[in-house]
């Protein structure tokens, strides 16, 4: 496995291991002060990948469109998610990063859009983007370690 997409997936796992024993009430809750709760965190986590590594290729999502456009950057939760849609969250969770590592083993990503990330970070590559993904899962995970404290 591509070393950076393991050390996306094993932020994954943790985060996974970190949540797995909240209610859905738990995942769902925003706490005073927070714009958002823990099951949007990953979602939004998996939403990102998404948008930085196919849509700026020119590929198509692995994930439902709709998931995407729910927890891309500046969303915030629209309501309660029931087991369902928390199952699929964290099933997708896991998938769109094995998917990535297929696809990038396809070299599927070779026409990608060059653009600035959030913090000034300048991405050209497919190889870029797996560098900066363990970032953003990085402030995420902190989201979410102090979400939890108040869950």
């Amino acid at each position: 496995m591509h070393h950076g997409i393991a050390q996306i997936k094993n932020i994954r796992l943790y985060l996974l291991n970190l949540t797995e024993n909240l209610t859905d009430d738990q995942l769902n809750t925003i706490p005073a002060g927070f714009q958002n709760n823990i099951i949007w965190n990953l979602a939004h986590l998996m939403a990102s990948q998404q948008r930085m590594c196919y849509m700026r290729s020119g590929n198509k999502f692995f994930v439902d469109e709709n998931l995407i456009i729910k927890y891309k950057i500046e969303t915030k939760p629209e309501h309660l998610l029931g087991t369902d849609e928390i199952i699929t969250i964290k099933k997708l969770f896991i998938e769109s990063i094995d998917r990535l590592e297929a696809d990038y083993n396809n070299k599927i990503f070779e026409n990608y859009n060059p653009w600035i990330a959030p913090y000034g970070v300048a991405i050209n590559s497919i190889e870029d983007v797996i560098k900066f993904l363990p970032f953003h899962e990085g402030l995420h995970t902190g989201t979410i370690l102090a979400l939890k404290k108040f869950v």
